[in-house]
C-alpha cells in the first residue's frame, strides 16, 4: 500500500494531483497516479502554461484549430484535456457516491474581480463539460462570495480558490450554505471544497518576521501557515453541524471539505514534507505537486496532525500578531499577487500559443 493510499483508508484525507498534462494522460501515466492512490486533480492556469508552453502534445490539435481564435483554441484544449481526465477519475467518483474523483478546471483569471463575469463563464463550463465529477474553480475573492453562492443555488459543483485568510474562509463555508439552502431538490449531487493555500502564508508570513527581526518574530519563521491551517480546520468543523447543517443534510447536502493547496515547500530550511504531515485528517484534501508526492512516498509520515493541538494553534496565529505581522494585510495581499500570478500565466500562454501557431502555419 502507498502512502497516498494509507492517507484516505486510514485518516479519511484525500490525496489529490496538482498537475496536469496532456502527456500524462496519453500514456496512461495519469492512470499510474490514480492507480497509487491519487483521487482527484486541480489545474490553473500555471499549470497549463507549463503543459503547454514546451513540447508538442498539443501541435496536433492546435492545428486542427487552425480557424479559432487563440483564446478559443486554448478553451478547447483545456477541455479536451479535463474531459479525458474526467473519463479517468469517473471510476472514483462512482466508487466514492460523488466524494472524490473530481477534476478541476479554473475560469479565465482576468474575471477575478467580476462577479458577473465570473457566474456567466463557470455556468457555460459547466453546460460545455456537463459531467458530474467536474469542478469549475472561482477564486475567493469578495467578488467571486456571491458567485459561489450562486452556481452552488443552481446545484454546480465548485472548487472555492485562492483562499489566504480565516475570515474569507468563512465567508467561503457561508456562500456555500447559503447556496445550498437557496438550491431546489435533492443536494446529493452538489458538491464543493475550499481551497485553503499554505506554503505562500508561510512565505509572506517570515519575509515580515524577518524585517521585524526580534528574537520572538524570529523564533515564529515557519509556524503561521500550518497554524492557520489548523484554526481553519477547527472553523470547518464548528460550522457543519448544528440544526442549520442538520436540515441541509436531510435533503442529502455533503460538507464543502477544506482542501489545503499550495503545498509545496518553498523555503529549504523546511521540510520537503511539512505541509502534508502536519495537515492530515479527516474530510480534508490535500492537493499535491508531483514532485512533492514523491518525497512523501519516500519519507512522509501518516498520522492525523490536523487537529492535535487547536489551542496551540491558536497561540501561534496570536503570537504572530503580537509581534506586528497583520494577518489581515497578509490574506489581502496574497490574493491580490495570487490573481495577478494567474493573468500573468494565462496572458503568457496565449502569447505562447499564438506563437506556435505561426509556426505550424495555422495562424
Amino acid at each position: 500500500m502507498t502512502r497516498l493510499q494509507q492517507l484516505f483508508d486510514e485518516q479519511g484525507q484525500s490525496p489529490w494531483l496538482d498537475n496536469l498534462r496532456r502527456g500524462w494522460i496519453t500514456s496512461g501515466e495519469l492512470q499510474t497516479w490514480v492507480d497509487n492512490g491519487i483521487r482527484g486533480i486541480t489545474s490553473n492556469p500555471s499549470i497549463f502554461q507549463k503543459a503547454m508552453g514546451t513540447g508538442n502534445d498539443y501541435d496536433q490539435q492546435l492545428r486542427e484549430l487552425a480557424q479559432a481564435t487563440i483564446d478559443d483554441a486554448y478553451w478547447s484544449l483545456v477541455v479536451q484535456d479535463i474531459e479525458d481526465a474526467l473519463a479517468i477519475l469517473r471510476p472514483i467518483y462512482d466508487a466514492s457516491d460523488g466524494q472524490d474523483g473530481y477534476v478541476s478546471v479554473e475560469v479565465a483569471p482576468a474575471l477575478a474581480r467580476d462577479t458577473d463575469g465570473t457566474i456567466a463563464a463557470a455556468r457555460e463550463l459547466h453546460e460545455r463539460i456537463d459531467e458530474p465529477n467536474l469542478y469549475v474553480k472561482i477564486p475567493g475573492t469578495a467578488e467571486g462570495i456571491p458567485a459561489i453562492r450562486q452556481m452552488i443555488s443552481e446545484g454546480r459543483s465548485i472548487n472555492v480558490t485562492l483562499i489566504f485568510s480565516l475570515d474569507r474562509y468563512q465567508e467561503v463555508m457561508e456562500a456555500y450554505l447559503s447556496g445550498l439552502e437557496a438550491c431546489e431538490g435533492d443536494l446529493a449531487h452538489v458538491s464543493s471544497v475550499a481551497s485553503f493555500f499554505v506554503s505562500r502564508v508561510d512565505t509572506e508570513v517570515d519575509r515580515r518576521l524577518d524585517e521585524i527581526g526580534t528574537p520572538e518574530a524570529l523564533a515564529l519563521r515557519g509556524k503561521t501557515a500550518v497554524a492557520q491551517a489548523q484554526v481553519a480546520y477547527s472553523l470547518f468543523l464548528e460550522t457543519f453541524q448544528g440544526p442549520r447543517w442538520e436540515a441541509l443534510v436531510a435533503r442529502g447536502a455533503k460538507v464543502q471539505r477544506p482542501l489545503w493547496a499550495s503545498t509545496s515547500t518553498k523555503n529549504d530550511a523546511y521540510s520537503d514534507v511539512l505541509y502534508l504531515d502536519s495537515l492530515i485528517g479527516p474530510d480534508t484534501v490535500n492537493t499535491i505537486p508531483d514532485t512533492t508526492i514523491e518525497a512523501f512516498e519516500d519519507h512522509g509520515t501518516v498520522a492525523r496532525t490536523i487537529d492535535a493541538d487547536p489551542e496551540a494553534a491558536r497561540v501561534v496565529l496570536s503570537a504572530v500578531a503580537e509581534v506586528g505581522v497583520d494577518l489581515d494585510d497578509v490574506g489581502q495581499r496574497l490574493e491580490d499577487e495570487g490573481v495577478a500570478a494567474f493573468v500573468k500565466s494565462f496572458d503568457e500562454l496565449l502569447a505562447t500559443l499564438s506563437d506556435k501557431a505561426e509556426q505550424l502555419g495555422t495562424a
